[in-house]
């Protein structure tokens, strides 16, 4: 991050140049497709006023990133049990639900794909550290997590790409049903 204190007028120059970023996104599906004189002329600032603020068009899609993995690897969310998981389940489609235009914009482009899979593996892991403890000797634990893990993730794609007809609310509540049934 180039710029050091983040005033109002800072916060919302950064604001505006990762919407726009989500626009371009949105309409050219790649990231390497997106040029810096392009997002510029499209968010009406000067190159000046974007390279105060990043490096690049990567640096912005990094920090998008980065924000979505700090709420995934919370210090406040250790999870222990399953009611912590769910609970964790909770804050993070509160987060999509809070960002849903934002995220819609970003899952549409390819590259997310990859993005999206690091997410999958961290929350994974956040969970296969907890349920260790409740099943330490089932080999296949991880693998049924990933099963599981997949499956949400594919459902959030469809959703913010209106691929299928269900609102984050009722994959949420499916998701905390299946998963019950899955770890008894």
């Amino acid at each position: 991050m180039k710029v050091q204190c983040l005033n109002s007028s800072a916060i919302k120059t950064r604001n505006l140049i990762k919407k726009t970023f989500a626009l371009l996104i949105n309409e050219k599906k790649q990231l390497d497709k997106i040029t810096v004189t392009e997002l510029v002329k499209k968010a009406n600032i000067t190159r000046s006023t974007f390279y105060t603020h990043y490096d690049n068009i990567y640096q912005v899609a990094q920090e998008y990133q980065l924000q979505i993995i700090d709420l995934l690897c919370n210090e406040d969310f250790i999870l222990h049990s399953k009611q912590d998981i769910l609970n964790y389940f909770d804050n993070i489609f509160a987060c999509l639900k809070g960002n849903e235009e934002t995220y819609k914009l970003l899952l549409t482009a390819n590259d997310s794909l990859i993005f999206l899979y690091q997410i999958k593996n961290i929350i994974s892991k956040k969970i296969s550290k907890a349920l260790k403890t409740n099943y330490p000797n089932d080999y296949y634990l991880d693998l049924t997590i990933s099963f599981f893990m997949n499956g949400i993730l594919m459902e959030i794609i469809r959703y913010f790409r209106k691929e299928n007809e269900y609102s984050l609310e009722e994959i949420l509540a499916n998701m905390k049903i299946w998963f019950n049934d899955i770890f008894h």
